[in-house]
């Protein structure tokens, strides 16, 4: 199971006639066998697009923000940062997957296409990052004390960025079979570790108020926002760990043509709701997602 459900890796049109075969581009919907149910792929086509539309003008903006903030910054923010780094290259990266996709089916550019996807799919170590960094803050506050120093997360992020560029190439390069058990695997490890992470700090947030009226302001924020990343990391990560262990049940048309592209679309459009998350805790967003004036104070927890 892989995140690049569109790819061409199989030889499943060679015996086809349509204009999908080997004699020129593969059809809209991947595979003739899908023209009977196309709908996974107007959902992920309109994934693509809602990434390109909103993703893109949101993830720059985090960027800049986090990038030209003088004080009052958090401590996750380098991942928030290097997360948004990576969103932003696969949104942009959807005019070049569409074109190619739907139009050209070059397999030079599929080589740019692969590597868009490989940084993607391990993106969720950032994550990882995140949530380890709110865990030790609220968890372990003592602890946490000695190690606000940047410089280790700037090295952690370093590592990471070595992993996820490895990754890439050797997507990029040797095909997305290559990698299958790794994704698996990083998927699997990152729900784990974010799923238990942040249920911990829902319940020391919620133990530290056991038998008060009223939850401190400052803990309030940090419950509300834990509780919004984990109803994201369920909803955007849940589908394809659910799905791993039943792959081989499901058939070609069912698995290709409906669930694959469906769940990874909805792994994709992560992309997105990744910078509005970080985006509602600002203290004032113009009008527009990404167009109006923001305050460089953000509603943040320092977790």
């Amino acid at each position: 199971m892989f995140n690049t459900t569109l790819t061409p890796t199989t030889n499943f049109t060679e015996n086809s006639t349509t204009p999908g075969g080997p004699s020129g581009p593969l059809p809209w919907y991947q595979f003739p066998v899908c023209a009977a149910s196309p709908y996974g792929f107007i959902f992920y086509f309109g994934v693509k697009v809602f990434n390109l539309a909103v993703g893109t003008p949101c993830n720059i903006l985090v960027i800049w923000q986090i990038a030209t903030r003088k004080s009052d910054a958090s401590t996750s923010d380098i991942f928030i940062f290097n997360l948004a780094i990576v969103d932003a290259y696969f949104c942009v990266m959807t005019p070049v997957d569409m074109v190619n996709r739907l139009l050209l089916d070059d397999s030079r550019i599929w080589y740019f296409q692969r590597f868009a996807y490989g940084i993607k799919d391990v993106a969720p170590l950032f994550l990882v990052c995140i949530c380890l960094d709110r865990y030790m803050a609220v968890v372990h506050p003592v602890l946490f004390t000695g190690i606000r120093d940047n410089k280790m997360r700037i090295g952690i992020s370093v590592v990471v960025w070595g992993f996820i560029l490895a990754y890439g190439l050797t997507k990029c390069i040797l095909g997305v079979m290559s990698v299958n058990e790794i994704f698996s695997g990083v998927i699997l490890f990152a729900f784990a570790v974010m799923l238990f992470c942040n249920i911990s700090v829902i319940w020391v947030l919620r133990r530290c108020v056991a038998g008060k009226e009223v939850m401190h302001p400052v803990k309030k924020k940090a419950f509300k926002m834990v509780l919004i990343i984990l109803a994201i990391i369920v909803s955007n990560y849940l589908p394809s760990v659910a799905l791993m262990p039943f792959v081989s049940y499901y058939t070609f048309v069912a698995f290709r043509c409906q669930i694959s592209v469906s769940v990874f679309s909805i792994m994709d459009l992560s992309s997105s709701i990744e910078p509005l998350l970080y985006i509602t805790k600002m203290e004032r967003v113009g009008g527009r997602c990404c167009g109006g004036s923001v305050s460089t104070k953000p509603h943040d927890v320092k977790v």
